[in-house]
């Protein structure tokens, strides 16, 4: 009975085919017994047939399904893993087409990602809303939802745009089913025909599987990109940390250099090279950059592009003290930038220690000084000890010299004239191992005598110095040369109150702005002097002429005096000398020749002779 059903299973017949032993006995004219045996062994045949096609058709969607599994463990492009999900549930559930389309959190609906088996372009372009549509209805309730004839349920909301789509492809009969990770849908995988059918409950189930792994991939593939974001995410960081490292490191090289120039004593244009160095390129303190750009720094507190330059303004509260300017170099990185603030900042700090350190030895100089005017009752060695420790030699020859200024100006800029008049004469007795005070309502100096310079060519010297420091007119008398300052407590002070004689007489006689000392005065300076220094005025005077007569036996000096004594008259004069006029102008001419042309203008004439009367004084016995 068994046999013709064994064989038609063997050879994997259709169902149809199980008939034919039944209709072949009924032919024949077996008996009903026998009819009815077959009957039940055609109906065990098809229950073991359907149980076989059940197995073999489990046996593909496992194939399948591992074949997708394996697809997702080697992952590389999701849109192809997508696609062959998409054509595995196509192939299994034997549709005309499948789909799935994804949700998109920015715009809250779900769009078409994949297609397999549609033909029409706005179907594979829709847009389903959440609760439109069959898929909309799916991503909505995160269940499976089928339909045997779209267009005739009423369970989902239709709209225009995606019936249009729908009717666009031929769709009746589809099924849907999510796509969830966690609690979240993110996207419906459908499966669809073009004609009127039921999806059997294992369809459903393989379909679920197939969106299963569709979120797995999906969710695989958004670990890979955010695994490569947080990988390139990291590279950025290790080449930030790295970039960050050099600028620490610069920064940190920067910070040596400038705190070895302060401790080394280094300078605004020390600053200026180390900072050169660091930047690559040419960096200098100014005091005349350019005034907008300088403003624009203080007032930001930051360096400013000028050009091709770039500016850091050089300030200390409320004074600007200057600028540090780093040329032809317009690219600037935040770090360079803040490398240039930051040594404008030392710089400013450098000026104000070095300002408070010439203030604080312009005071111990003018202290020292005071005390050397003032006649204390001073230990000369101690007073030697006070000098030296300014660099100043107190056994050396000095001159004494008063300053002041000649510019009218009100108070309150008179004040600040003097203030400028002080510093820059301390400067100057600071470079020149001098002493300076502010005195009398202008400045006393006490400055070494150079070998070879008179009291005259130290008085003129520092007025033209100070003049061109204060920007005004600066007149200075000086005293004759003096020695032994600190054994002699009334040298400085006896010196200083000559040198203020010359300054008034300078002042008196419209030489503002000029410097003298007594011995350019003339015989004035006799008068100016604080000793009578009569033989140095005879030798200035008319020395050369004494010196001619004794070394060639003329008689120049009595040719004169009697030219004086006529009137200045050659005619009587020769007479009084008893030679040819002619005799008496060429000792004239002689005359000229050694003591300059001018010889007798009226304020030499009146000097020579005063000269030739004080050099008979000097040598009674031999008139």
């Amino acid at each position: 009975m068994d046999a013709p059903f064994l064989a038609l299973l063997a050879r994997g017949a259709p169902a149809g085919a199980y008939e034919r032993p039944v209709l072949a006995a009924r032919a024949e004219g077996r008996s009903a017994g026998r009819i009815a045996a077959l009957e039940r062994a055609k109906l065990a045949a098809l229950r073991v047939r359907a149980e076989l096609e059940g197995r073999r058709r489990r046996e593909a969607e496992l194939s399948a399904l591992f074949e997708t599994a394996h697809d997702l463990a080697g992952l590389r492009d999701l849109d192809a893993v997508l696609r062959a999900i998409v054509q595995r549930a196509r192939s299994l559930l034997g549709t005309d087409i499948a789909y799935l389309s994804l949700h998109d959190p920015d715009q809250g609906d779900t769009y078409m990602r994949v297609t397999e088996g549609s033909v029409a372009a706005r179907f594979q372009q829709l847009r389903l809303g959440m609760g439109e549509g069959l898929g909309g209805l799916v991503a909505q309730t995160a269940r499976p939802y089928v339909t045997d004839d779209y267009f005739r349920d009423e369970r989902f909301r239709h709209t225009a745009t995606i019936d249009a789509g729908v009717r666009d492809e031929g769709l009746v009969a589809i099924l849907g089913v999510p796509l969830t990770l966690g609690m979240s849908v993110i996207g419906v995988l459908f499966a669809a025909d073009r004609r009127a059918r039921v999806f059997e409950r294992e369809q459903i189930a393989l379909l679920g599987s197939f969106a299963a792994l569709a979120a797995a991939a999906i969710d695989t593939a958004n670990l890979l990109t955010e695994t490569r974001s947080a990988l390139a995410g990291l590279e950025r960081a290790n080449e930030i940390i790295r970039d960050r490292s050099g600028v620490i490191e610069r920064a940190s090289d920067v910070h040596d250099r400038l705190a070895e120039l302060v401790l080394r004593g280094g300078g605004v244009h020390d600053v200026a090279a180390a900072v050169s160095e660091v930047l690559d390129g040419t960096v200098e303190f100014t005091e005349t950059a350019a005034p907008a750009a300088v403003a624009a720094s203080r007032a930001e507190g930051h360096a400013v592009r000028h050009r091709d330059d770039w500016i850091a303004a050089v300030a200390a509260g409320d004074e600007l003290l200057g600028a540090l300017v780093l040329h032809g170099h317009p690219g600037l990185d935040p770090v360079d930038q803040r490398t240039l603030e930051r040594a404008a900042m030392v710089t400013s700090l450098l000026l104000l220690a070095r300002r408070s350190a010439v203030e604080a030895e312009q005071r111990v100089r003018g202290e020292l000084l005071d005390d050397l005017l003032d006649a204390r009752d001073r230990d000369p060695r101690l007073l030697r000890e006070r000098a030296a420790r300014l660099r100043a030699d107190l056994d050396a020859t000095h001159v004494v010299l008063a300053a002041r200024l000649d510019g009218a100006a009100a108070a309150d800029q008179e004040a600040a004239a003097r203030t400028r008049l002080w510093s820059a004469a301390s400067h100057l007795a600071a470079t020149r191992h001098g002493l300076a005070a502010a005195r009398d309502g202008g400045t006393v100096l006490l400055l070494p005598l150079e070998p070879g310079t008179t009291a005259g060519d130290v008085a003129r010297r520092t007025a033209r110095h100070l003049g061109t420091a204060v920007h005004e007119a600066v007149t200075v008398g000086a005293s004759a040369p003096v020695r032994g300052l600190a054994a002699d407590r009334q040298a400085v002070v006896a010196a200083y109150d000559e040198a203020r004689r010359c300054l008034d007489a300078l002042r008196l006689l419209a030489r503002s702005g000029d410097g003298a000392a007594a011995e350019d005065f003339g015989f004035l300076g006799l008068l100016l002097a604080g000793e009578r220094d009569v033989t140095g005025f005879v030798d200035r005077t008319i020395g050369r002429l004494v010196a001619y007569d004794d070394r060639r036996g003329t008689e120049l000096l009595r040719t004169l005096d009697a030219y004086f004594a006529c009137g200045m008259s050659p005619v009587r004069t020769k007479d009084a000398l008893h030679v040819h006029v002619n005799t008496v102008a060429q000792r004239l001419d002689r005359v000229a020749r050694l003591l300059g042309d001018d010889w007798n203008a009226p304020d030499r004439v009146l000097e020579i002779q005063l000269a030739l009367r004080l050099r008979l004084l000097a040598l009674p016995a031999q008139h």
